[in-house]
């Protein structure tokens, strides 16, 4: 698996193959794909979106933006994604991502909480900040630098 900057044929190959637990994530958090879509496409354009690609593959997205304290994520997947291996090139490519946005915290949320969520978040470094808006806030600190 590698990463690069995400296109709009990544965005729209992610979505055509949709996992239905991202679908879920989304109606869980009170939106649509079509609300998720116009986001991450909103990241994308300013150059914040990296297509996470197997093969030749896009199977993911993940978006960031930063505000004053954190960079929060998006993301979209399909189903081929979720398996260990992923999980351990996410973490770290999550780390890329930080750095990219200065090494602030960055801020993952899920909606849904089934027994493999915590225990991915877990794996790639992130810690449960407890509920925010009906979802886990996860979040992962600063990199140490030196």
């Amino acid at each position: 698996m590698r990463a690069r900057a995400a296109t709009l044929g990544d965005l729209e190959d992610v979505f055509r193959g949709l996992s239905k637990r991202m679908s879920d994530e989304y109606v869980a958090a009170g939106k649509d794909s079509k609300i998720a879509y116009d986001n991450l496409m909103m990241n994308l354009k300013e150059g914040r979106a990296h297509a996470l690609v197997e093969g030749d593959k896009a199977v993911a997205i993940i978006a960031w933006h930063e505000n004053s304290d954190a960079a929060d994520t998006l993301f979209a997947a399909q189903e081929d994604f979720f398996r260990a291996a992923t999980v351990r090139f996410c973490k770290r490519h999550i780390r890329h991502i930080q750095a990219l946005a200065g090494n602030l915290p960055i801020h993952s949320r899920s909606w849904l909480q089934g027994p493999d969520v915590a225990r991915w978040f877990g794996v790639i470094g992130y810690v449960d900040r407890g509920q925010e808006n009906g979802a886990t806030l996860y979040e992962l600190p600063p990199a140490r630098i030196g």
